[in-house]
């Protein structure tokens, strides 16, 4: 850790097995060469077939990942339910509430920093038990004399939503950042009470694809209305995400970069 600075990674989401190759393949090295102290992953999609599975989850702490996160397929495989409850730093949307299993929000420890991080989902256009906004009011209040900062994941549809979320949470989070709509966002900054911000940090998968998906079985989809089976094209991935050096004394961000590999 340098001084008085925290280097978060944090990585858009990752769909199916060749955003999980691409990710086991290329983080370490990115963590060792620009000392990153932690990686934080959205993990949702990263199993074959949509959903996340313990295996999967696995290779992604394997690989670097100090916290996964989840978003609305996050209860799509039943198999993960347990390691939700095991893991406490596999995290499902705190807002879909207690009677779920798992937790919505975890501390990381790295001895000189203690980092909270909030999973959050959206409400426009996707199905949320619980509002965000009143979510996030009280998960960081229950984090806030345990921890140095707090960053957030907020998986949602809208870019209006979410960038209001980054305006509520300026100068309460360190960090706002968006996942789910896997295209990464050019609007990365610190916001004026020097909260770190982006609408999306974009996809770990297939550069030919749409969101990730065979782009033949996308238009098929919206050409028929028809029912499709979707598959993940192989070929050349990207890593996308956002790097930010944040203050651990203040919990304000002092830098942010997009990074697209």
């Amino acid at each position: 850790m340098n001084g008085s600075l925290c280097k978060i990674f944090m990585i858009g989401d990752v769909v199916s097995t060749v955003g999980t190759e691409k990710l086991v393949g290329t983080l370490p090295q990115f963590k060792k060469e620009n000392q990153v102290d932690i990686v934080i992953v959205n993990g949702e999609n990263a199993s074959a077939g949509n959903g996340l599975l313990p295996q999967t989850a696995a290779l992604l702490f394997a690989a670097g990942a100090d916290c996964v996160t989840g978003g609305n397929h996050t209860f799509r495989r039943r198999e993960l339910y347990a390691y939700l409850d095991e893991n406490p730093y596999c995290l499902r949307p705190a807002n879909y509430g207690a009677a779920c299993p798992g937790h919505g929000s975890c501390v990381i420890d790295k001895g000189g920093v203690r980092v909270g991080v909030v999973s959050l989902l959206g409400t426009v256009f996707m199905e949320s038990p619980e509002n965000p906004f009143i979510c996030a009011d009280r998960e960081l209040a229950a984090l806030r004399d345990d921890v140095h900062f707090t960053v957030v994941d907020f998986h949602a549809e809208a870019t209006s939503e979410k960038r209001a979320m980054g305006f509520y949470l300026d100068g309460k989070a360190a960090a706002v950042v968006g996942t789910h709509t896997h295209v990464q966002t050019a609007d990365e900054q610190i916001l004026e009470n020097g909260t770190a911000y982006i609408t999306d940090l974009g996809m770990t998968g297939p550069v030919r694809s749409v969101l990730g998906v065979e782009p033949a079985d996308v238009i098929e989809k919206l050409r028929t209305h028809m029912p499709v089976r979707f598959h993940n094209p192989s070929g050349d991935c990207l890593l996308q995400g956002l790097l930010m050096e944040i203050d651990k004394q203040t919990g304000k961000a002092v830098s942010v970069r997009r990074i697209s590999l």
